[in-house]
């Protein structure tokens, strides 16, 4: 574990709001955007230090993702789009339904290097106190992938698909599993995924759950889980915990070296050192 996280305590950056999620770093303007759910409200954190709203109302917006060419993309869960903001801050829908009926709640959405995008469109946002209470219209929970071929769903074998990742190389996509507290490995195919086993479960102590999941340059996968982010190596060996004294729902590397860890807990956004940086958006 030591050969990947430094020997620094987990700090506080900013306390105070009601449930963070979505952090994404900006390497060009050194900012951090991140959604507090139940607030409909975005935030970002300017090289200076300062916080100041990014977009409210957000639709109470949960994961964020930024493409190749640095627009910013977000899951939206009071209305189950996924949408992209243009330069000159409008939104584009780039999904909300599927074969006519209306996505759940897309929830954390990840762009390869080729522009593909994939989400995870689990139930949440459809019941408090994460989103909007109403009907769903599909029967099933989805995995997507929005590229050259249209909205493709990958697979309905996850009961709570919630945060994901792709590979280093980009074979593979993980996928946590919030109901049943594992991360799930599928192969990806021009016409879809194979496999889909069981990669690493997230077990111990303390709060939390399955949820935001990353890769590091090295190719560790950090994921959250009950007492904070548990890190496993390449082949799903874990690695140990960083312990988070909230619930821990998702986390982003930035700084210039790329080796600061942005952790949304619940209340507060913390922030930790790695001695492996993270990988740019672009």
């Amino acid at each position: 574990m030591h050969d990947v996280v430094a020997d620094e305590p987990l700090r506080r950056v900013v306390t105070g709001f009601r449930f963070l999620e979505g952090p994404v770093w900006h390497p060009g303007e050194r900012s951090l955007v991140f959604s507090d759910i139940p607030a409909a409200r975005m935030s970002v954190l300017s090289a200076d230090g300062e916080v100041r709203v990014f977009r409210d109302p957000s639709h109470m917006a949960n994961g964020n993702a930024y493409d190749r060419q640095g627009r910013l993309l977000t899951c939206e869960h009071a209305t189950s789009r996924l949408v992209r903001r243009e330069a000159d801050g409008s939104l584009v829908t780039l999904a909300d339904r599927y074969q006519g009926r209306e996505l759940n709640s897309p929830n954390d959405v990840v762009v390869a290097r080729d522009g593909t995008i994939f989400f995870t469109d689990p139930g949440y946002g459809r019941a408090v106190p994460y989103g909007v209470p109403r009907e769903r219209e599909l029967p099933f929970c989805g995995v997507y992938r929005l590229g050259g071929r249209g909205l493709e769903l990958l697979t309905d074998d996850v009961e709570g698909p919630n945060g994901l990742c792709l590979s280093l190389d980009e074979r593979y996509l993980f996928v946590a599993d919030t109901e049943r507290m594992h991360i799930r490995r599928f192969e990806l195919t021009a016409g879809g995924v194979t496999g889909g086993e069981v990669w690493a479960r997230t077990t111990g102590a303390g709060p939390g759950e399955p949820d935001g999941l990353k890769i590091d340059s090295a190719g560790n996968l950090f994921g959250c889980g009950p007492g904070g982010i548990h890190v496993f190596d390449p082949a799903g060996q874990p690695l140990g915990v960083i312990g988070v004294p909230e619930t821990t729902a998702n986390f982003t590397w930035g700084d210039d070296d790329m080796c600061s860890l942005y952790v949304c807990a619940s209340t507060t956004l913390y922030r930790f050192r790695t001695r492996v940086p993270g990988i740019r958006a672009f």
